[in-house]
């Protein structure tokens, strides 16, 4: 299928004297949690608040740093989330994605508000009844 990217914007809203730093994010629906190089939480002065265990595409385990909060925003959408301080560039999660109800269009491989739901985020609460 190959690699998607989106722009997105990551804040601290803890400090809304910070700008918000736009970034080209890899958008990937196989990792859960959203990632960001060490750059930018410190530009957002992010907290560490503890350290998690991840493992990586090549099974290797590490303890990151895990930030927050921080603010997410694309295009209509937002979330409040964690993030894992990894990597050289930002990787958007599945849970924030799930969050903010926005999906991988397969084909344009671009990342778009799900079109079921265009104005608001729209998600499940609770199981449904059979």
């Amino acid at each position: 299928m190959g690699l998607t990217y989106a722009k997105i914007k990551l804040s601290n809203p803890r400090n809304p004297n910070l700008k918000d730093v736009e970034v080209d994010s890899l958008v990937d629906t196989g990792a859960m949690w959203t990632c960001i190089p060490d750059h930018i939480a410190i530009q957002l002065e992010l907290e560490e608040l503890e350290k998690r265990e991840i493992t990586a595409a090549d099974g290797k385990k590490h303890a990151c740093p895990y930030v927050g909060p921080i603010r997410i925003k694309f295009e209509n959408r937002n979330c409040f989330s964690g993030a894992i301080i990894l990597g050289d560039t930002v990787l958007l999660g599945a849970v924030q994605m799930e969050d903010m109800d926005v999906i991988v269009h397969p084909f344009n491989k671009k990342l778009m508000v799900n079109p079921e739901n265009p104005n608001m985020p729209a998600g499940i609460a609770k199981g449904l009844k059979k």
